[in-house]
């Protein structure tokens, strides 16, 4: 697929941050709320921006690998069973939706299991989980290209909804695995380097997972196109999400980047339009050992480090209502002039 994603168009950026200095409080004081409001401005291309209907989509696959390999410390199952409890609104993500009024959207990209229809659950499965990359390409090119297709038409979907803002979460059991392989692919870091516990492992565990993943890269030659290293080692969850986030970047929405496996997801995108940064904040720095390495690779700052390696687009909904103060103040907050404050001494 082609996404025509344009550079961001900053000829705004000196009148908004004239109008931030303007307002009634010390020059930058606002510190990064500031940098926000700037960015946002910016996306819209205009001066009063706004967050509309703020969305989280979970994208939720299975893994291949976790039938043959002790890379997780859940069974598969365990996927199919938290994409339920996100249907009946009992996970975090569900809770932290709702405090903050975000829409919430579930998508079965790949789930080893037939779901019971459901008017929450979007349906774009295109098969019962990968294959296991220690054998085989997780995916064929195939059927890569349909994921970041099926990812980027549930945006476009979601945009014609009214929807400015959105962040995108996953559930798959094993994907911290995928999440490394596809890192040390595109960063060039070493397995040891990129892998974390995930959802639990033990030391002598991780040891084992990680000579399990190092065995997986040296199947596959190294490459360069990235969609064929996504094929390699990806799940039809983040395939989902690298579409989404190339087609929303495309519609110039803002587009909120929550922890590891979804940022591995961004590292894709990355590789394929390096221009889809330019639409991303990056909500908080997750516990998982590679998290901070790919931000360093990207060179990007996260908003907090809340210790936070759940996943399901958590952190994101934590990090929207900064975004919403951030566009507060900069639409609500008078300025020096309007207030009749006097502004700093010259003496």
């Amino acid at each position: 697929m082609k996404f025509d994603i344009q550079k961001l168009d900053i000829s705004l950026e000196k009148k908004l941050q004239h109008k931030i200095d303007f307002k009634t409080k010390p020059l930058g004081s606002l510190g990064v709320l500031e940098s926000i409001a700037i960015q946002v401005g910016c996306i819209q291309n205009v001066l009063n921006p706004k967050i509309a209907k703020p969305t989280i989509v979970v994208f939720s696959g299975d893994h291949g690998v976790v039938k043959n390999h002790p890379i997780s410390t859940f069974p598969q199952e365990v996927t199919s069973q938290m994409v339920m409890n996100f249907l009946q609104g009992g996970a975090a993500i569900n809770v932290f939706s709702k405090l903050n009024n975000i829409k919430l959207k579930i998508v079965d990209s790949g789930v080893n299991f037939i779901f019971p229809t459901d008017k929450n659950l979007i349906d774009a499965k295109i098969s019962m989980g990968t294959d296991d990359y220690t054998q085989n390409s997780a995916m064929s090119i195939e059927n890569s290209n349909l994921a970041l297709k099926k990812g980027a038409e549930i945006v476009t979907k979601i945009y014609s909804e009214g929807c400015n803002t959105i962040g995108f979460g996953e559930m798959g059991i094993g994907n911290t695995s995928s999440a490394a392989l596809l890192m040390s692919s595109f960063t060039g870091l070493p397995i040891d380097e990129c892998t974390g516990k995930g959802t639990g492992h033990t030391s002598e565990g991780l040891l084992q997972k990680i000579e399990i993943l190092k065995k997986a890269k040296s199947l596959h030659k190294a490459q360069e196109n990235p969609i064929q290293i996504l094929s390699n080692f990806g799940g039809f969850e983040i395939a989902m999400i690298t579409g989404a986030f190339l087609r929303a970047a495309e519609l110039k929405m803002t587009l909120v980047v929550d922890g590891f496996i979804v940022t591995s997801a961004l590292l894709t995108a990355h590789a394929i339009n390096k221009n889809v940064l330019d639409y991303c904040v990056f909500s908080h720095t997750s516990d998982e050992q590679g998290h901070q390495k790919i931000l360093n690779y990207l060179k990007v700052n996260t908003l907090f480090n809340l210790g936070l390696r759940l996943g399901e687009g958590t952190g994101a909904a934590l990090a929207i209502p900064i975004l919403k103060a951030a566009i507060a103040f900069l639409n609500e907050m008078t300025s020096f002039e309007s207030a009749a404050v006097s502004e700093k001494s010259n003496l």
